[in-house]
């Protein structure tokens, strides 16, 4: 008994220090926090008599060994226990994410039938359910709404310690969306002019651009020089710009086509691999980003019989067949080829170019079609997603996208990159720019390179 007191002194200064972590985490937090943690209180509390009404418990029928030494009479049975799950939920700005234990009946699938009425119970606009390991689901519950909360994006100046992945922004549950690019030979994004294509691409160049291991190339069909347009304040971090002449494009186009045969050539003499891929990115051997910006302006099918539009169509052909091979052979060189257009219908892009590309975003359509060209026709089977219903200005810089690993599409809130931060980093990242035909010699060594290029040439190269 003498330990008592120390006990309950114990006990009682633990709540006071964690009523003291409380507060100062609450006067710390902004609006949306606070708001956010007032909401996780309310569910811890009453989770329990919750839970009950939503069909989330189970009854144990069976008496604890307690309970049965505790019954005297053998004709009085204990009663059943209703047993919920245990439940831990952290707030964030969005609202609040919880991590619930399953019981036997009580699993992934009665707790996704209960969404709805835990977005009600909970006041949140949307509730997802998934598997968080087993024997627990994990509960996304978004007070506000993600895809109508504009947000900046500003980029660090630093490296990314990870260079194959790109970071998209939030989905529709405020979790961060980003997709592989290791083995990527290409990337579609498609959408309205004005609803976040160039901004997606801007903050894309602006996370990459502190690495020497990725190097960037322009071909921007809204422009003809390159003190105008989206990539001004980028110009010094690309290795290579070109505007709307056809004749510009073709031959930048096929300078990269010549790197990729190049790279191919002496990959594996050089680092050893069959694939870039499998031995790392660096920056003697940079992952080489073509970016083709309203790409129809490239590939369109000019109609005429006069001899200038003849040379156009000619050129817009030879275009699509130098594209056609950075998309198809570059991927294991590392080369990568973004190409953003309104509409990626088939006489915007080619179908022989978008359909290699396993990456697609499109942000807000009009029509059904074209929807279906930039994301397939399994979009007609989830309604709910369709860009064609991102056409209200709240939906500029939202965008959708597959799930990778999963059926149905994403909805993504991505983030507006200001014009300074930009070019800040172009401006603190110009001497790392390098065109990667110099570097491939350099690394090569001029002597190999020409002993390659011959039997390249003379076909005889293994």
């Amino acid at each position: 008994m003498a330990y008592a007191p120390i006990a309950v002194g114990a006990v009682l200064g633990l709540l006071v220090l964690r009523g003291l972590v409380w507060i100062v985490r609450y006067v710390a937090a902004d609006g949306p926090m606070r708001q956010s943690i007032r909401q996780a209180g309310r569910i811890r509390r009453r989770w329990k008599r919750f839970a009950q009404m939503a069909g989330l418990s189970a009854t144990d029928r069976m008496p604890t060994a307690l309970a049965s030494l505790a019954t005297t009479d053998a004709s009085k049975q204990p009663k059943p226990r209703v047993l919920v799950p245990t439940l831990k939920v952290k707030p964030d700005r969005y609202g609040v994410i919880a991590r619930a234990r399953c019981l036997p009946k009580v699993g992934l699938e009665e707790f996704q039938r209960a969404a709805p009425y835990i977005a009600d119970a909970w006041g949140c606009t949307r509730v997802s359910v998934l598997p968080d390991g087993p024997g627990y689901v994990r509960i996304r519950a978004v007070r506000t709404d993600p895809l109508l909360t504009p947000t900046e994006h500003v980029p660090t100046g630093e490296a990314l310690e990870e260079l194959a992945v790109w970071s998209l922004g939030l989905d529709e549950y405020a979790q961060p969306v980003a997709v592989s690019l290791s083995d990527v030979p290409g990337v579609t994004v498609a959408g309205l002019p004005g609803y976040g294509k160039t901004s997606l691409i801007n903050r894309f160049i602006c996370d990459m651009a502190p690495s020497p291991a990725v190097q960037f190339a322009v071909a921007d069909g809204k422009v003809s020089t390159t003190d105008a347009g989206d990539y001004a304040d980028l110009t010094d971090r690309l290795f290579a710009f070109v505007g709307d002449d056809l004749e510009e494009a073709n031959a930048l186009f096929k300078r990269l086509v010549a790197l990729r045969e190049d790279r191919s050539t002496c990959l594996k003499n050089v680092l050893g691999v069959k694939n870039v891929w499998h031995s790392g990115l660096s920056a003697s051997w940079p992952l080489t980003v073509l970016v083709i910006d309203e790409a129809h302006t490239y590939f369109r099918d000019h109609k005429g019989s006069d001899r200038e539009t003849k040379r156009l169509a000619a050129l817009a052909a030879e275009n699509a067949r130098l594209v056609e091979d950075l998309v198809k052979k570059g991927r294991s060189v590392g080369i990568l080829v973004v190409l953003a257009t309104q509409k990626s219908t088939g006489d915007a892009i080619p179908t022989f170019i978008r359909d290699v590309c396993p990456v697609g975003l499109s942000f807000a359509q009009k029509t059904a079609d074209a929807a279906v060209a930039a994301l397939g026709d399994d979009i007609r089977n989830w309604p709910d997603a369709n860009p064609v219903h991102l056409q209200e200005p709240s939906y500029v810089g939202v965008a959708v996208m597959k799930q990778e690993g999963r059926p149905g599409f994403l909805r993504i809130r991505t983030p507006y990159v200001p014009d300074a931060d930009a070019a800040r980093v172009a401006t603190n990242s110009t001497h790392l720019t390098r065109d990667p035909a110099d570097l491939l010699i350099h690394v090569a060594g001029q002597a190999t390179m020409r002993d390659f290029l011959t039997k390249r040439d003379t076909g005889t190269a293994a």
